[in-house]
C-alpha cells in the first residue's frame, strides 16, 4: 500500500462502521467511507461514534440519492490546508460538497512526492523543458505538485468549469501563479486526440479517471471499456525520453494489478521499464490501521 503519513494539516482520526472522522486543519468532518468495514476502536475497545466527540459537521445520505452536511458546531464554509511535498509547500482550499468530498483527495500525496521527485531529480540531470499532462484534473492537487518541483509547463484537463476554477485558486494558494500552468475546459478523450494531430508530447502523464460519466457531449464513459484504449491513445502523447505514467481509480471493480496490465500492455511495451501498482491508503491515528483509498498504478521507464 502507497501511504500517505506525511501530513500535518490532515489526519484521519477514527474509521469504522463504513464512516471516516477526519480532521482537515482544524475542522473535524465525519463522512461515509465503504471501505471502513470493521467497527469503531477507541483505545483498544469497539465503540459506536456516538462514544467519540462530535465533529463540526456530518454528512448524512439522502434515501433519495447525494445528502447533506449537518453541522454541529460553528466552522467556515470554506478554509485552506497545506502539505509539504518534500520541501515544497502547497496550499489547497478545503470545501465540504453535497456529494460528500471536499475538493481534495488527501491519500493523492504519495503520488504528489513520487512525481515531484522525478521531476526534481530530471531537472538536476540537466532537463529544463519537462512538460507534465494532468487528465481528469479536479481541484490540480497533482498539477500544484508538478508545477512546484520544477516542471516547465502543466497542462490540466477537466470538463468541469467549477473544478478549473478551484484549480487556478488552489495555484494561486501555493505561491505558483508565475508557473506556466495551462487549463482547459474540455473532454479529456477529445483534447488527446487533439494534441495527437498537432504532435504535441509530454514528459510526465498524470491521470484519476470517473468510474462512469458523459462529457460534454454525451459522450460516455464506463472505466472498465473506455481505460485502456484511453491510455493506449494517451501514451502517444509521451515523448521519447518520458518520466511517469500514473493512473489511478476509484473503481472497485477494477483491481490495482488490473490498471497496472494496461500500463504494462501500453507504456512497457514501448518503453521498457517497469509497473508497481498497489492501492493507495491513509494511516488511522488513533486505530493503527491503514485506510484503503483506491489503487494506483505508476509507470516509470527504468526498472
Amino acid at each position: 500500500m502507497f501511504i500517505s503519513d506525511r501530513w500535518k494539516d490532515f489526519e484521519v482520526l477514527y474509521a469504522g462502521d463504513a464512516e471516516k472522522y477526519e480532521r482537515w486543519g482544524d475542522v473535524l468532518l465525519r463522512r461515509p467511507d465503504p471501505q471502513a468495514i470493521w467497527p469503531v476502536f477507541c483505545e483498544g475497545k469497539a465503540v459506536t461514534w456516538d462514544d467519540i466527540p462530535n465533529p463540526h459537521a456530518v454528512y448524512n445520505r439522502s434515501n433519495s440519492g447525494g445528502g447533506s452536511w449537518r453541522r454541529l458546531k460553528p466552522m467556515p464554509s470554506t478554509w485552506q490546508i497545506s502539505y509539504d511535498s518534500l520541501g515544497k509547500e502547497l496550499k489547497f482550499i478545503i470545501e465540504p460538497t453535497s456529494f460528500k468530498h471536499t475538493g481534495l483527495f488527501p491519500e493523492q500525496a504519495s503520488n504528489w512526492d513520487f512525481t515531484g521527485k522525478l521531476i526534481s531529480e530530471a531537472r538536476k540531470s540537466g532537463r529544463d523543458d519537462i512538460k507534465i499532462l494532468n487528465l481528469f484534473a479536479y481541484t490540480g492537487a497533482a498539477t500544484c505538485a508538478a508545477a512546484a518541483h520544477g516542471a516547465a509547463e502543466v497542462v490540466h484537463v477537466d470538463s468541469s468549469k467549477g473544478m478549473i476554477t478551484r484549480a487556478k485558486e488552489n495555484i494561486a494558494a501555493s505561491g505558483l501563479a508565475d508557473s506556466y500552468v495551462r487549463f482547459i475546459n474540455e473532454d479529456c478523450r477529445k483534447f488527446i486526440e487533439r494534441e495527437i494531430r498537432r504532435g504535441r508530447k509530454y514528459d510526465g502523464i498524470i491521470m484519476d479517471p470517473p468510474k462512469y460519466g458523459r462529457g460534454p457531449s454525451g459522450e460516455l464513459w464506463e472505466i472498465e471499456r473506455s481505460l485502456y484504449e484511453f491510455v493506449s491513445r494517451a501514451s502517444m502523447l509521451l515523448s521519447d525520453d518520458p518520466l511517469f505514467v500514473i493512473i489511478s481509480s476509484y473503481a472497485t471493480e477494477l483491481g490495482s494489478a488490473a490498471v497496472g496490465n494496461v500500463l504494462d500492455l501500453t507504456c512497457a511495451s514501448r518503453f521498457g521499464g517497469k509497473t508497481v501498482s498497489s492501492e493507495l491508503g491513509l494511516p488511522v491515528t488513533h486505530m493503527d490501521i491503514g485506510l484503503p483509498c483506491g489503487q494506483t498504478s505508476r509507470w516509470t521507464p527504468r526498472a
